[in-house]
């Protein structure tokens, strides 16, 4: 059976232990500190002596008869401060021949210093109660024990599997029953998991949190007792992550057992892969721009993800851009060479999203073509191509901005054209073909296609098919079109005879070449 913390026994506070029956038989009454119940119980402990504090390490559940303060309200105040001062959990006071009833020194300084404080009216054996705390305590430790190593044993079996990030951090939140969140140095998100509205909650104001919990407290967490456990990613002296359970419900101590389980496997992941903390900062802008791209979840949901990502996003202009054949790594060290903020992130078929993010008093056209110009001279003009979508001044645009991006670098794809490019394409740019390419997926488009071309795509000539490709590409130059070919003047013109008569078209009318062209651009343009 797979332990989760749901399955662990729960934690035992102050107000569980005055449940339990053999405490009920006692008949508990809580005189003061009674706000203060839900403090957990590390453990019990009998003490008697005024400075008590000495003894305690913090969280106990401290009994006493006052057998050695009866008589002497001094005494009976100081044993009450020194369990203030050791950060007891709560004290127990047996009623009886030291004590008949609560004394009122010892009470009144209790709910001064918010120490829930417990008589005990009927005689009660405390070994009892000793014995069934301890006993639970135990039992819960060992749990928890369990857990974090059934926790290490499946994370490094993913990991020797070859799993994604991702997938760690899917079974690091399973176990913890809560959002993980996973950042560098800086405080940008690197990856999160769990239930998406919840993650969505903790990723809102994101670096406003963190930095509020960590930020002047390097070597801690401010935030442990409302439930946000951290623990460092790093070696050899050298950190450079955190991963942290939001809001963990569980007892601290086993919420850090699971941090570190946690950690070890992250910091494994990285040393197996062989990659950098940076590679995880690119998968992130590729989870984020991807679901960007796709339109599946809506951009206002991704909204916390691209704040927390470190991309400025408040009175912004986005420039969604795609650039063909660019390497990722040289995008992002040009972003932050000419100083500009963004996501850069992979797609498929060689296409790197780059998603800039300017103050709206800069000239986003001009920063643009700037970026694409310094790309162009490190790569060759030859070699890249940097399409865009007009500047995005609202959030809810940039996946229709991106898409568009998109549709333009794929129009110029395989255009032998390149050089007569400008440094930045877009829409209007890429003419006829780039409409078309937004409109490959119409079904009128689809269904024009097939009729115009039935009589060459139900024969499959990919031969004539290529011929006419050429000839209406070159402007319907047959010398050109024969030439490329390398076919004689009079072969061409007897392919282009067996065109017309196959479609049904003549080719020297040109209402009728350019429904053809349309067509044959649509055909190929859902190949693609």
């Amino acid at each position: 059976m797979t332990i989760t913390l749901d399955s662990l026994e729960p934690a035992l506070s102050v107000r569980h232990v005055l449940t339990l029956e053999r405490v009920l038989a006692g008949e508990p009454e809580v005189v003061a500190g009674a706000g203060h119940l839900d403090r957990l119980v590390r453990w019990v402990h009998v003490a008697e002596a005024a400075d008590v504090g000495v003894m305690l390490s913090g969280g106990e559940m401290v009994l006493t008869t006052g057998v050695l303060l009866a008589g002497d309200e001094d005494k009976q105040a100081e044993y009450i401060r020194s369990l203030h001062r050791a950060e007891a959990a709560a004290v127990v006071l047996g009623l009886g021949r030291a004590f008949p009833a609560a004394p009122d020194v010892m009470r009144r300084a209790a709910e001064r210093c918010g120490l829930p404080m417990v008589v005990l009216h009927r005689p009660f054996p405390f070994a009892d109660l000793t014995e069934e705390v301890q006993s639970r305590l135990v039992r819960r430790k060992f749990a928890a024990v369990s857990l974090s190593e059934a926790v290490r044993t499946e994370l490094i079996a993913l990991i020797t599997a070859g799993a994604p990030l991702q997938r760690l951090l899917d079974e690091v939140a399973r176990h913890s029953a809560c959002p993980v969140v996973v950042t560098n140095l800086a405080h940008r998100v690197l990856g999160t998991a769990g239930e998406r509205p919840a993650v969505d909650d903790v990723l809102r104001d994101w670096e406003r949190i963190a930095r509020q919990a960590w930020g002047h407290h390097p070597g801690r967490s401010g935030t442990e007792g409302e439930g946000w456990i951290r623990a460092e990613l790093g070696g050899r002296g050298e950190r450079w992550g955190r991963i942290v359970l939001c809001g963990y419900r569980g007892d601290t101590a086993t919420g850090r057992l699971l941090a570190d389980r946690a950690a070890e496997a992250l910091v494994l992941h990285r040393m197996l892969g062989g990659g950098a903390a940076c590679s995880w900062e690119e998968q992130s802008a590729q989870s984020l721009l991807t679901d960007l791209v796709s339109g599946v979840v809506p951009a206002r949901q991704l909204l916390p993800r691209a704040r927390a990502a470190g991309l400025p996003v408040n009175r912004r202009t986005f420039v969604p851009l795609v650039v063909r054949d660019g390497d990722p790594a040289r995008l992002e060290r040009l972003l932050r060479l000419l100083g500009l903020p963004g996501l850069v992130a992979e797609l498929a078929d060689g296409a790197t999203a780059v998603l800039l993010s300017l103050p709206r008093d800069q000239d986003a056209g001009a920063l643009a073509a700037h970026f694409a110009t310094r790309l162009r001279t490190e790569t060759g003009p030859d070699h890249t191509v940097v399409a865009a979508a007009e500047p995005r001044a609202a959030w809810d645009d940039v996946p229709t901005g991106l898409r568009e991006a998109q549709h333009v670098a794929d129009a110029v794809a395989d255009s032998s054209a390149v050089l007569d490019l400008p440094p930045v394409v877009r829409l209007k740019d890429v003419h006829l073909r780039g409409l078309i390419r937004l409109l490959r997926d119409d079904p009128h488009v689809q269904s024009f296609a097939e009729r115009e071309l039935d009589g060459l795509l139900r024969e499959g000539d990919e031969d004539l098919l290529s011929v006419l490709r050429t000839y209406l590409a070159t402007g319907r130059n047959k010398s050109r079109t024969a030439q490329l070919h390398h076919v004689s003047r009079p072969a061409l013109y007897r392919r282009l005879e067996s065109i017309q008569v196959r479609l049904g078209v003549d080719l020297d009318d040109f209402e009728q070449a350019a429904s053809v062209h349309i067509a044959l651009l649509a055909h190929d343009a859902q190949q693609q």
